[in-house]
């Protein structure tokens, strides 16, 4: 098992000294690993560190949740923006930004929730995650062609379900959004520069400008989007297939963002099983990325949770982008006892993981959408916090590391 050097784990955080073992136990288990998921190749990986946000952490204090559905004893609505629903991670400097999703799961119940990026210090020293700031999402240049549900323009979950972000070396955004499914880009603020841009023949039934019968399940649009190491290439991975597609295969578009168009589909992820979704992307190099992979089970039940690694150029002529097991995030080895006993097995049965970041060679970090009130994968009754996993991974990564 590869080792990383402890002063590069601990410069994470400028508060850490050691890695937390304060933590719940249900987050393990002693018992034998459970089964890997299919595909060729054993995980060698292990855990470094856990941190959590408490499911009741608010911001604005705007009310929220009119129609949103109380759940594992949280009753709606609230008095204030839940800090909730990530679904998107990156690096910024010594903090995290994290990109919080349509709200409360649909565009009928989210339009008094406030579109948000937030800014996170996640220490795995001390096992804690605290907001810092963010900004939100607006169109006040009047962009976008379509009614907005707010006056003021700010984007609700009405508006869009913003699902994967990333930041390019001038320091704008661009978004991937299921309603769409489209790309939107902002400024470094949040404010909309163009009309969001969609696939040419993919269209989701929640999509604005749908014009005839959807060829996209709702919900199933850009989930996940890497970055080239460049900074010129975006690839937007749709969450499920397309009509007339085979419904075991998702398509993965490349987009060039000094055009702002479409240059074809770079690849065929297969899944695991058809009823399966994938959480989140990110790029190695210009073939290499690395996918979340999930069922629709939470807790007990759940029976794929993993991270794959896939190479786009198909090297066994299958017709897929090349896919191999990298974390089996059912049974993460836990030697060192850092989220319980030493020799446990960590768990992240969550049914939504939607983060994820590379934060070196051999380290990755995955964090859950805990889908507040709604989602109970941790404890059953209680709903999920904002949880992330420091993972070392024994096999080199070889990163190509992009400005920023």
């Amino acid at each position: 098992m590869h080792r990383r050097p402890r002063a590069v784990v601990l410069s994470l955080s400028a508060s850490v000294a050691v890695l937390t073992t304060a933590v719940a136990a249900s987050a393990t288990s002693t018992a034998p690993a459970p089964e890997l998921p299919t595909g060729s190749g054993l995980q060698q990986a292990e855990l470094g560190g856990h941190a959590v946000l408490p499911a009741l952490t608010f911001g604005e204090q705007m009310p929220s949740g009119a129609l949103a559905a109380s759940a594992n004893g949280v009753t709606a609505p609230f008095d204030a923006q839940p800090i909730q629903g990530f679904s998107g991670l990156l690096r910024d400097g010594d903090s995290w930004l994290v990109l919080s999703d349509n709200g409360y799961g649909t565009k009928a119940n989210s339009a008094d929730y406030l579109l948000r990026v937030n800014r996170l210090d996640i220490d795995f020293g001390t096992g804690t995650v605290h907001v810092l700031d963010g900004f939100g999402l607006s169109d006040p240049d009047g962009v976008l062609p379509f009614p907005l549900t707010r006056e003021d323009r700010r984007l609700t979950g009405a508006d869009f379900d913003p699902e994967s972000f990333q930041r390019l070396p001038d320091g704008t955004f661009w978004f991937g959004e299921e309603f769409g499914p489209s790309l939107l880009h902002t400024d470094a603020t949040g404010k909309v520069l163009a009309a969001p841009v969609s696939p040419e023949g993919v269209r989701s039934p929640d999509a604005p400008d749908l014009d005839g019968e959807a060829t996209l399940g709702a919900s199933k649009g850009f989930e996940g989007m890497a970055l080239s190491p460049d900074g010129h290439t975006l690839y937007p991975l749709l969450e499920g297939a397309v009509a007339g597609d085979d419904p075991q295969t998702l398509r993965m578009y490349s987009f060039d963002t000094r055009t702002g168009r479409y240059t074809g589909v770079e690849t065929r992820v297969r899944l695991e099983s058809p009823g399966d979704a994938i959480g989140d992307l990110v790029a190695l190099d210009d073939h290499r990325f690395l996918v979340l992979e999930r069922d629709n089970e939470q807790g007990p039940e759940a029976r794929l949770k993993a991270v794959y690694l896939l190479d786009s150029r198909d090297r066994d002529e299958d017709g897929y982008a090349d896919k191999r097991l990298l974390v089996n995030l059912l049974a993460v080895p836990d030697p060192q006892g850092v989220a319980g006993e030493p020799g446990s097995f960590f768990t992240f049965p969550f049914v939504t993981i939607e983060q994820l970041a590379v934060l070196d060679d051999h380290t990755i970090v995955v964090g859950n959408d805990n889908n507040f009130p709604g989602s109970a994968g941790r404890t059953a009754g209680v709903p999920d916090d904002n949880e992330y996993a420091l993972i070392q991974v024994d096999q080199a990564l070889h990163a190509q590391h992009r400005h920023g």
